[in-house]
């Protein structure tokens, strides 16, 4: 099992996307950092719906959250930048 994190800072906040990949599976997922989402509760479905996922499927389970998600809103931050902490975490770098 590797632990991924990967950090992105947007224009008005940090999104810190974390988990354990196992056999090419997110386990553990949690995104933090200091951005706001609304409705609150969306966070938490955001990393329900990615973990026990593909790795390789993230990036488009994202895409998929914030296309359904249509009263999800992030000032400041946009979907791009959860993407790009996604990406740093496959990476395995900040």
């Amino acid at each position: 099992m590797e632990h991924r994190v990967g950090e992105h800072k947007a224009k008005k906040g940090l999104i810190r996307i974390e988990f354990d990949e196992e056999n090419g599976i997110a386990r553990h997922v949690k995104i933090t950092g200091d951005f706001f989402m609304h409705p609150e509760d969306a966070l938490a479905e955001l990393e329900r719906r990615l973990e026990g996922q593909r790795v390789a499927e993230l990036d488009g389970m994202i895409d998929e959250f914030f296309a359904l998600r249509l009263d999800v809103e992030t000032p400041y931050v946009n979907l791009e930048d959860f993407k790009i902490a996604l990406k740093r975490a496959l990476e395995g770098g900040r």
